[in-house]
Formats: C-alpha cells, sequence, structure tokens
C-alpha cells in the first residue's frame, strides 16, 4: 500500500546550466507543491500504513530549509532543477520513511516524480 502527503513551499532560484538566453537563467521563483510518497502494508490495529503526521514531521526540517530561501544557496542545490531537488528529498528522508516516490510540482503543470536509483 502506498499513501502521500503534500507540503508546499515557496522558493526562488535559478538554473545556471541551460543554455544561453533561456528564461530559467534568470532569478525567479515557484510555488512549489511535493508529494512524499511512502509505502508498507496497513497495520491491522491502527488501519493505516503510517501516521501522516510521521511523515509531516519528517518533512518539517525540509521545510524550513527551503521555504522563502534561494535554493541556489542550500547545500547540493547549486543546479535545483525539478529532478535534482526531489532527489535531495529523497536523499534527506530515506533513512526516516519508507519511502516509494518524491513528486515535485514547481508549476501547475509541470514537475517531476523519483523513485529512487
Amino acid at each position: 500500500m502506498e499513501i502521500f502527503r503534500e507540503f508546499t513551499f515557496e522558493a526562488a532560484h535559478r538554473l545556471p546550466n541551460v543554455p544561453e538566453g533561456h528564461k530559467c537563467a534568470r532569478l525567479h521563483g515557484h510555488s512549489y507543491r511535493v508529494a512524499v510518497h511512502v509505502q508498507g502494508d496497513v497495520d491491522p490495529v491502527t488501519g493505516w500504513v503510517m501516521d501522516f503526521g510521521d511523515v509531516k514531521k519528517a518533512f518539517q526540517p525540509l521545510h524550513e530549509q527551503l521555504d522563502h530561501y534561494y535554493l541556489n544557496d542550500i547545500d547540493g542545490l547549486d543546479n535545483p532543477t525539478s529532478e535534482v531537488l526531489a532527489r535531495w528529498i529523497w536523499d534527506r528522508l530515506r533513512a526516516t520513511l519508507p519511502l516509494a516516490a518524491i513528486t515535485v510540482h514547481e508549476t501547475c503543470t509541470s514537475g517531476c516524480t523519483y523513485r529512487g536509483d
């Protein structure tokens, strides 16, 4: 079984490795939406895979690090594409959550999903 919890944060970034003249090379911001998917068996007593509050607690330090910051200044996010950000989040949560996927939406219509290596 797989469950997910979504989080939002606001942040600015620029993409330093895009072709010259690309609009994403300029400083801009997004209203990011992140879905943290965890997997496991449904506990026969509680009836759930995991308490959604535990997912929120695990993500909280990352939210504090990302929300209203310039992503390029954060260690490991010098090229903060959605793909890099999804892997960065995965790497920080995998020790505490039974992850299935991390989905990062940088706009209402664009994003990526990372399921580990």
